[in-house]
């Protein structure tokens, strides 16, 4: 398959919705064409079903090594490809070791060889260690070729990889900044240090432990240390990982208004599900921060209509069934994170086309925005000459039911089995290469690793 043409009625382009024949070359897309064209080789017409870019996905908790019994790269690439997600980016933990040294890094590169069915680049992770001995241990992991790297303002749920303070941020922007890559922050402070209160199965009881007020401080504290660091000639870009308070959106448009490299994503499960429907003891649900009320994901949908937040990635945060406590329903001591790798762009797909947004602007969200946000943008998230063929074939009208037979990451469980929703991957190619059709994970993984400089 070097050389083959791609048709459909409607191909997402950088300058809208074309119909066109794609051919496709050695993993690029060589031509252009118009829909009604001859052909010299092997011809795939997809018709009337949307050939867009394949998904971009920089937020995925994959696990290993180290804990490879929560997900691993083979099954978490796979349940990528099933999901049009060509390319990944890969959490600094909650493998262990976490990818916080160079020598981490190494271990998981050793890790994942003859693993990946999707690509895959890496972030690291920065904590107090990091920045001992001026940063010589994250100066060392950036220039390996993670990148960016993230911290916790709050423990993080895994020893191995301890919360960072205000004081330890000052120290890391200056060393970002250096290597021109973005500072991935989880913003929750709990700034009152409060006793832990009884949650038991109780999901309001659980939203209630975790505050719109953590979030909504951490964002505060991130864009003050970024006009500090601004003011000192550091020009360093924040970001804001899975953002789920509505609340903090007028301080990240002051910020980006401010002139701060200032960024933010959500997640599907924030805009697709909210707390008055979650029942007690459905621990599926349980994620951190936690799926907020209704009104609040409507604020988050018309932030990102206006811009004010920067994309949508998966937060895909898997572990065995016994951690999720599904049986007892005990949200208080069940692992937070919500398993749902293949399914972001039909759940999306479902919400926005009520909103009046349009398959470009999902795109974009997914897709587009996320490559420039990686520094991935010359070759992917985009439908181009020169570009990667990887494109997904997506069929936007099909009504599906989820369920769990459908799943390809490791464990079998996501809080959406049930779910009905509006749309279908049909296919997705890999650099030309067909790696998922209809159900199926095709030939052998054949995915690259992404290390910045070098892809």
């Amino acid at each position: 398959m070097n050389n083959f043409a791609l048709r459909s009625k409607r191909v997402i382009t950088p300058n809208g919705v074309k119909a066109l024949t794609l051919i496709i070359n050695n993993g690029l897309i060589d031509t252009l064409l118009p829909y009604e064209c001859e052909v010299e080789c092997e011809l795939i017409d997809h018709g009337n079903l949307v050939i867009m870019p394949g998904l971009v996905d920089t937020h995925v908790h994959i696990n290993e090594p180290g804990r490879t019994d929560w997900e691993g790269f083979n099954t978490a690439t796979q349940a990528a490809a099933a999901g049009g997600i060509t390319t990944l980016v890969d959490m600094p933990l909650n493998c262990i070791p976490a990818t916080v040294t160079k020598e981490a890094l190494d271990i998981k590169l050793q890790a994942l060889k003859g693993k990946l069915w999707v690509d895959c680049g890496f972030w690291g992770g920065v904590i107090p260690q990091s920045l001992e001995n001026n940063g010589a241990q994250l100066d060392e992991l950036l220039s390996a070729g993670v990148l960016g790297a993230k911290s916790f303002l709050i423990h993080s749920g895994v020893d191995e990889f301890p919360n960072v303070s205000g004081e330890d941020v000052k120290k890391a922007l200056p060393i970002m900044a250096k290597h021109q890559v973005p500072y991935l922050i989880h913003a929750e402070l709990d700034k009152a240090h409060n006793e832990p209160q009884e949650i038991g199965d109780k999901y309001q009881s659980f939203l209630d432990s975790r505050p719109r007020s953590w979030e909504n401080d951490a964002i505060d504290l991130m864009v003050s240390l970024g006009e500090e660091a601004k003011a000192e000639g550091v020009d360093a870009h924040i970001h804001i990982v899975h953002l789920s308070s509505s609340d903090a959106l007028e301080k990240i448009i002051y910020a980006k208004k401010a002139g701060l490299k200032f960024t933010a994503e959500t997640c599907p499960h924030y805009l697709t599900l909210f707390s008055e429907e979650i029942p007690d003891g459905k621990t599926l649900f349980k994620c951190c921060p936690p799926i907020r009320e209704d009104e609040n994901r409507q604020k988050l949908w018309q932030a990102l209509k206006a811009g004010d937040i920067d994309f949508i990635v998966s937060d895909h945060s898997p572990c065995t069934p016994e951690l999720k406590k599904i049986d007892s329903g005990d949200l208080e001591s069940a692992w937070g994170g919500i398993s749902a790798l293949q399914f972001g762009l039909p759940l999306i797909w479902t919400e926005a086309k009520q909103r009046g947004f349009t398959l470009s602007d999902i795109s974009h969200l997914m897709s587009t925005a996320t490559a420039q946000f990686v520094g991935l943008d010359d070759k992917k998230g985009k439908i181009a000459v020169g570009a990667y063929a990887d494109i997904l074939v997506f069929d936007d009208e099909k009504e599906v039911i989820i369920s769990s037979d459908m799943i390809k990451h490791k464990h079998k469980i996501t809080p959406y089995v049930g779910k009905k929703v509006t749309g279908e991957v049909s296919k997705t190619y890999l650099r030309g290469q067909l790696v998922y059709s209809e159900q199926d994970i095709i030939g052998q993984p054949q995915g690259n690793t992404l290390l910045k400089h070098n892809y």
